[in-house]
């Protein structure tokens, strides 16, 4: 009996050897704006017209500071959005995404049948990571006609769900968020704060989570149940490439053919994918197609 089990243990030792010979790669990571459809969409443009006008109209900024403010914020802590909560505006995360995402030209992306081929020829996970709240995503894959391409889609609500809090003891039920550094009755002057030669106070903290931070990127991991030494990550942005580079991941960088510090890859367009990265393809030399449910997963936060 002992034998037998010995053997058994022994075979599947050696199928999984085998398995991880004949694959580098089990899962393909993907962002979704400016990823998958190039920034000629004019998508990227709209959405940070409408950041500015939310910060004017919802928020009363003084329209002559937006500019710098917009810049800094998005510099700082990954996302504009981010950036607000951090130095204590106050507002409704669905709100937000609502009017930034809500007015988008949706009608300028156009169905990639060929894009949609590649994916599904590639019998290795596929899941969407963005910054973007779920329904923006939605969307967009509708359109693009990506829907049933993926696994699942780890999204804001995914990292930052409003029913408890996952970065900050200070957010509270309803996810409208209260920084310690920052009292919601006072406004932390991040443009000031940044023309000082040497600033001495230190920069609040955000309760959100998000991308290029390597805490949202290895919570997504987590949630996902995503080894990252046998994922390829693809981004246009190279902070996001060097953090997803620094937790163990293989990266790709989209938009550009010009590798830089942290990139394994470089790729002008998403569509050269199968050109740039051929052994992707090679290791499974009889491809099927891999499709989902057309209705995309969205994950949800699991406490361990």
């Amino acid at each position: 009996m002992l034998s037998i089990q010995a053997s058994w243990v022994e075979m599947e030792y050696e199928n999984q050897y085998q398995q991880a010979q004949s694959s580098k790669y089990d899962c393909l990571l993907f962002d979704l704006d400016d990823t998958l459809y190039p920034l000629s969409s004019g998508l990227a443009i709209e959405c940070r017209k409408n950041i500015e006008d939310y910060m004017a109209q919802k928020l009363c900024i003084e329209d002559s500071k937006i500019p710098d403010m917009c810049n800094l914020l998005y510099k700082t802590y990954g996302t504009t959005m981010a950036g607000l909560k951090a130095i204590g505006y106050d507002f409704n995360y669905d709100e937000y995404h609502s009017f930034v995402h809500g007015r988008l030209p949706y009608e300028n992306l156009r169905p990639e049948p060929v894009l949609r081929s590649l994916l599904l020829s590639l019998p290795l996970r596929k899941v969407i990571f963005t910054n973007a709240d779920e329904v923006h995503a939605a969307k967009a894959l509708s359109r693009l006609g990506l829907e049933d391409c993926f696994e699942s889609v780890i999204s804001f609500e995914t990292l930052n769900p409003t029913h408890k809090s996952t970065n900050s003891d200070d957010e509270d039920y309803n996810g409208s968020s209260r920084s310690t550094t920052t009292p919601s009755t006072e406004i932390f002057d991040i443009v000031g704060h940044f023309s000082q030669p040497d600033a001495v106070s230190e920069l609040p903290k955000t309760p959100i989570v998000c991308k290029p931070s390597e805490d949202a990127i290895e919570r997504a991991l987590k949630i996902a149940k995503i080894n990252p030494q046998r994922t390829m990550f693809f981004d246009d942005s190279i902070r996001n490439i060097q953090s997803g580079k620094r937790v163990g991941l293989h990266t790709v960088l989209v938009g550009t053919s010009q590798r830089t510090k942290g990139a394994d890859y470089a790729l002008e367009s998403i569509h050269n994918i199968r050109e740039a990265l051929l052994d992707l393809w090679e290791t499974h030399e009889k491809p099927e197609n891999v499709m989902y449910s057309s209705k995309v997963a969205i994950e949800t936060y699991v406490t361990a």
